[in-house]
């Protein structure tokens, strides 16, 4: 499990979605809330557009630092996002 899981889930030929709800309900313990599936899918696309200052809305009853909302690179960093993100090599 963990990075390698990860990784393997971010080549399968499922959507997106799916790919998400499988890494933060089998790679966290506890297992992360799937309310955290749009926020998290937010996040990467976020980063994939170079939009790194964006911050996210939390779902109900979820808060980052007791706000509402949370920057694109803590959602990615807490929930070990990177092996969906698109990173160009220098």
């Amino acid at each position: 499990m963990g990075l390698n899981f990860a990784t393997e889930l971010s080549k399968m030929l499922v959507s997106l979605e799916d790919q998400i709800g499988i890494h933060l309900s089998s790679n966290f313990y506890p297992p992360v809330p799937s309310s955290m599936i749009k926020p998290c899918i937010e996040a990467i696309n976020a980063y994939n557009n170079e939009d790194y200052n964006r911050e996210i809305e939390m779902p109900r009853g979820v808060h980052y630092r007791g706000g509402d909302y949370a920057p694109v690179h803590a959602i990615i960093e807490n929930h070990r996002l990177d092996p969906w993100l698109v990173i160009e090599d220098y």
